[in-house]
């Protein structure tokens, strides 16, 4: 779909789209359509009771005002704008337009500002909650009949600042890319997404100015990796370590410490030897979404030039059950160094992560290290679909990823780590164990088998488990893969390192 901004016109063709903010009152644009049509725009709201100009709704009405159609859009009060409400708009609108079969639009913004920006800035942030909805994962579609597809083809958003709007989005947009690689790999099917062909699709990110190295077995295996290298020895496919570097940090910035970014990437999860059960586990295949949120990440960084030096690492694995499977009872050996009883082949993440987590630390030296991981079910019991979970050994570096994810609207929810739950993972034979044999707390048993690999690094993890796949479409995201984290990460970066 193309988005264009453009100055105030006349629209002679397709749909017109008009914002309205709470109790019906009319955003200035839709004051004018409806100053020309004599009232017809308000006639035509009275007659919509359902329809008051709260947040995410939206009204279609045909034969109104002179125009084939007009859709509205709902804002709620003008003080309680933001980037969100704008970009939910936005989304809104465009499944609704989809839904019409409106192969053209036009949205009007005046009247509508975002506060504390210009005028382009709130068309900006509509146009990118639209990009966002506007995505589809269509690669094994064959038979799909005409009208079930999306129509929508063009957008043109007009502003009285375009060229301000035209700027900001082309920012957004490279986010939405990396959004979008993140949704993608996250929705591949197992039979074509495994630790191989993840590697090779993060190795395409060299064409846009990130260094990509990639370790296989042979080379993680000197550097003692055992913890990852058990997991990933029962399938049939090489486990992979793939590294990310960009160094967008300039001038007296240039060499300054990294900030870091881990992400679990187990493309297929059986559970191992533990099996999990038959029924659902065809979702297991987006048990890789914290390594797919780093790529996304990564890919929005180079395209908007971020000015920052950051690292990206994913651990890829497949978990399998064959004869060379990794068992309940086994002791692998991490590359710290630690050694570790595996009580349950199926809490394989926490050992995939220990070393990437390792390796980072040690290589990088990074200023701090966020780990990305669908990690435990028992977060989704906790805290639903809603927020993802929030681990951390440092106060700050936990208030600034809350403050990021609740301004992009990819809620966190902070959980403990503390002594009394680190003494549970002891092991009567081993340094610890990888899980208690409890459904105590798991999730923070997990983020608690974690922290021992970080080395007093400034470290956060967040199990995303709840929050990768969605069963319903929301305002900005399609059913299905979400790329939670790629926009939360990415305003964690923007606000924080970049100067």
């Amino acid at each position: 779909m193309q988005i264009s901004f453009a100055p105030p016109a006349s629209v002679e063709a397709g749909a017109l789209v008009l914002g309205v903010f709470a109790d019906g009152v009319l955003s200035n644009a839709a004051a004018a359509v409806d100053r020309r049509a004599k009232g017809a725009l308000s006639r035509a709201l009275k007659a919509a009771p359902k329809f008051k100009g709260g947040r995410d709704e939206t009204l279609a009405l045909y034969g109104v005002a002179g125009a084939d159609q007009i859709v509205l859009f709902g804002l709620g009060k003008p003080e309680d704008v933001d980037a969100v409400r704008l970009q939910r708009a936005g989304g809104a609108v465009a499944a609704l337009l989809n839904q019409a079969a409106v192969a053209a639009a036009t949205a009007q913004f005046e009247g509508i500002v975002l506060p504390g920006h210009g005028a382009g800035a709130a068309a900006a942030e509509f146009a990118f909650g639209v990009r966002l909805r506007a995505w589809r994962f269509e690669r094994y579609r064959t038979k799909e009949k005409a009208e079930a597809k999306p129509s929508l083809k063009t957008l043109t958003v007009q502003t009285s600042d375009a060229a301000a709007a035209k700027k900001a989005f082309a920012r957004a947009d490279a986010v939405a890319q990396g959004v979008f690689l993140t949704r993608e790999l996250v929705s591949e099917p197992p039979n074509v997404l495994n630790p191989e062909s993840f590697a090779a699709k993060a190795k395409e990110l060299s064409d846009l100015g990130v260094e990509v190295e990639i370790l296989g077995e042979k080379q993680m295996r000197k550097l003692g990796m055992g913890a990852l290298l058990g997991v990933g020895q029962g399938s049939a496919f090489e486990s992979q370590l793939v590294v990310l570097q960009w160094k967008g940090a300039g001038g007296k910035r240039k060499d300054e410490a990294p900030i870091a970014f881990v992400g679990k990437g187990v493309t297929f999860d059986t559970g191992g030897i533990s099996l999990k059960p038959g029924q659902g586990m065809w979702d297991m295949k987006w048990d890789m979404g914290g390594a797919g949120v780093v790529t996304g990440l990564f890919k929005a960084l180079a395209l908007r030039k971020a000015k920052v030096n950051a690292v990206g690492v994913l651990g890829l694995v497949e978990n399998m059950p064959s004869g060379d499977a990794q068992r309940p009872g086994d002791i692998v050996t991490s590359m710290s160094g630690q050694t570790i009883e595996v009580w349950n082949t199926d809490a394989e993440g926490r050992l995939v992560l220990a070393d990437a987590l390792w390796y980072t630390q040690d290589r990088f030296k990074p200023k701090a290290m966020v780990n990305l991981a669908t990690l435990t079910g028992a977060v989704i019991i906790a805290l639903g679909t809603d927020h993802a979970g929030l681990f951390s050994n440092d106060d700050v570096l936990a208030d600034k990823l809350a403050a990021a994810g609740k301004a992009v609207e990819e809620k966190l929810w902070r959980l403990p780590l503390g002594d009394a739950y680190d003494k549970q993972i002891d092991s009567d034979i081993a340094d610890m164990k990888n899980i208690t044999g409890s459904r105590d707390a798991g999730s923070i048993i997990g983020g608690q088998f974690l922290q021992r690999f970080v080395n007093k690094v400034p470290w956060a993890h967040l199990d995303i488990a709840g929050t990768t796949w969605s069963g319903k479409d929301t305002p900005t995201v399609p059913k299905g893969a979400t790329a939670f984290g790629v926009r939360l990460l990415d305003r964690f970066v923007t606000d924080n390192y970049e100067g």
